[in-house]
This record gives structure tokens, C-alpha cells and sequence, in this order.
């Protein structure tokens, strides 16, 4: 196994234990809930692969830098609802859209500058954009992402910035 990286962004001591066991504990989590399966064989065959993948993991060096720690707050939790309720209300607006009797899309292709944003971060606001009905996000490069909008309110929406403003929050200090 190979040395841990030793710099100022890995996590060290009981906090890169902790990383492992929650790693674990989702991985096992995410296997019980997709399986639905709850046989005694089935059930150590997805723990003994959710072991080996931790292993891998481990073998890769996840751990070893923060990109990919687990940043978990109040503030996440408090983004999802607010994620939650923009899908919610994107949603009627789409059906309003496409429902309506005279089908005049105006859809847009726009860019949106993330490149404040850590990297993963961007990936987050990326996500959370094509989450939400009505946008999609194309491609991410550099910082930027290139969006497209079927209406000229969810561009205007995500120009306006509020999406991207609460993504980084989530990981202010």
C-alpha cells in the first residue's frame, strides 16, 4: 500500500477513519436500498463487495485529498429543500409550457461562469441545473458551464445567479 499524501488538504487521523467508515456505511446503504434483496447470501456478497470496493478505494488514494471528502452540513440539507422546491416549481412550468395550446418554445443556450467554484462544486451546480425541469446542462469545461433553457425565465433564473450563489455556500467557512 502506498504512503498517504502529505499535504495540507488530506484528511488526517480519526477524520480520514471516519471518511472510510461512512464511505462504507453509504456504499452498503446504496446496495440494500437498490437491491431490495434481504437473503442471508445475497447479503454477504454485498457486503464482501462493498468491502472490496472501500479497498479499491482506498488502493486509488480517494482519501487522500479533500476533492472527494465527504463535506456534509446543515447547509446541504437546507440546499435540497431549497433544490427540492425549485424542481417542484420548474416542473409546473414545463407542463404549463408544454400543455398550452400554442407551443411557442423559446429555448436558449447560455454559459454560466462557475470557475469561483471548487471543482466539485461546479459538478454540484451542473447536477442541480439538469435536475431541474426545463434545463440541461450540456457541458462543463474550464469552469464554465454551457446550459440550455427552454424558457427564457429558466435562463434568466440561472443568469440571475441564485443557484450558483447557494452552491457555494454550502461550503463557506
Amino acid at each position: 500500500m502506498k504512503p498517504p499524501v502529505e499535504n495540507s488538504t488530506a484528511p488526517g487521523g480519526a477524520g480520514h477513519v471516519s471518511a472510510y467508515l461512512i464511505f462504507i456505511a453509504l456504499l452498503i446503504a446504496a446496495w440494500v436500498l437498490w437491491s431490495g434483496m434481504f437473503k442471508p447470501l445475497l447479503l454477504g456478497l454485498g457486503a464482501l463487495s462493498c468491502a472490496l470496493a472501500a479497498l479499491i478505494a482506498i488502493r486509488m488514494g480517494y482519501f487522500d485529498t479533500s476533492v472527494f471528502a465527504l463535506r456534509f452540513n446543515l447547509r446541504v440539507i437546507a440546499f435540497w429543500g431549497w433544490l427540492l422546491k425549485e424542481i417542484v416549481k420548474s416542473s409546473l412550468e414545463v407542463a404549463r409550457v408544454v400543455l398550452s395550446r400554442n407551443l411557442q418554445l423559446s429555448t436558449r443556450v447560455i454559459e454560466i461562469d462557475a470557475s469561483q467554484l471548487s471543482p466539485v462544486d461546479q459538478v454540484l451546480l451542473g447536477n442541480s441545473i439538469t435536475l431541474t425541469p426545463g434545463t440541461l446542462t450540456l457541458d462543463a469545461h474550464e469552469g464554465k458551464l454551457l446550459v440550455h433553457a427552454l424558457t427564457p425565465e429558466g435562463a434568466a433564473a440561472l443568469e440571475a445567479g441564485e443557484m450558483m450563489r447557494r452552491v457555494a455556500a454550502i461550503h463557506e467557512d
